[in-house]
């Protein structure tokens, strides 16, 4: 059993996607012990050492540390960083190319927040 684990990507990447998630919905919150690299493995049905590779990445972005014999906890402020650092890729992956689309068709400024207003609006439908 994978838990829903894509063969389209990196499965360490899911892992610590996973746990981003966690972090953000409020299931693991600032200070608290995050699952094992072996009860991350069972789970999932994957190697340690490819659990381990998404914990340590998330380890190198300060969003979990290591506490030695114990585990590893969430650190202080995790939740913000993980919204700024989705901020930053939505804007990359997104506005960057809608912005380029819109003038590429002459789409103006007031005409594209038109468009996005309306679009949150049908969302709030």
């Amino acid at each position: 059993m994978n838990l829903g684990l894509s063969e389209e990507r990196s499965i360490y990447l899911q892992i610590a996607e996973r746990i981003e998630e966690d972090i953000l919905r409020g299931i693991l919150l600032e200070e608290e012990r995050v699952p094992s690299t072996n009860e991350l493995a069972r789970a999932y049905a994957i190697n340690p050492a490819t659990a381990a590779k998404g914990i340590n990445l998330l380890v190198d972005q300060g969003i979990l540390y290591k506490k030695r014999g114990i585990g590893m906890f969430v650190a202080e402020g995790a939740k913000g960083r993980i919204i700024e650092k989705r901020k930053s890729s939505f804007y990359d992956r997104f506005v960057r190319g809608l912005v380029e689309e819109a003038h590429s068709l002459a789409i103006t400024e007031e005409e594209l927040i038109a468009m996005i207003r309306r679009a949150r609006e049908e969302e709030a439908k």
